[in-house]
């Protein structure tokens, strides 16, 4: 997990948006348990109720499912996971988009940067 934090934004989101994406990538899957809040703090180097406070807002928002005297899991709803990746890829998309445009590139030059990038990538993966 990770340790810095930026100031811009307080540090139970950000460790909602570390969790986020580690499902989103996989590396958490559904069912996995979360590590105990008071592990997480002392590895995270912060006050417990900031995990807390992380571990409930991921709660109510259906990505994490709360077992009493278990702990804390991702949910084993495929549905909910499938919208968490879409949401978070849109919002990368969308701050990617407004970077550029703000750069004065035009929608069709945005789409043609992308597509050079992408057959660099497929390149650097075949050699």
């Amino acid at each position: 997990m990770m340790k810095s934090f930026s100031s811009a934004q307080p540090i139970y989101l950000q460790i909602i948006d570390e969790f986020k994406r580690k499902i989103c990538k996989g590396e958490l899957q559904p069912g996995d348990k979360l590590p105990a809040v008071r592990e997480a703090a002392a590895e995270l180097e912060v006050n417990p109720n900031t995990v807390q406070r992380a571990y409930a807002e991921l709660e109510r928002a259906m990505i994490v499912e709360k077992k009493r005297g278990q702990g804390s899991f991702v949910t084993m709803e495929k549905k909910v996971i499938e919208e968490l990746r879409a949401h978070m890829a849109l919002e990368q998309v969308n701050r990617f988009y407004e970077s550029m445009v703000q750069l004065g590139f035009s929608g069709h030059e945005i789409v043609t940067r992308v597509q050079e990038k992408q057959v660099e990538m497929e390149g650097e993966r075949n050699e």
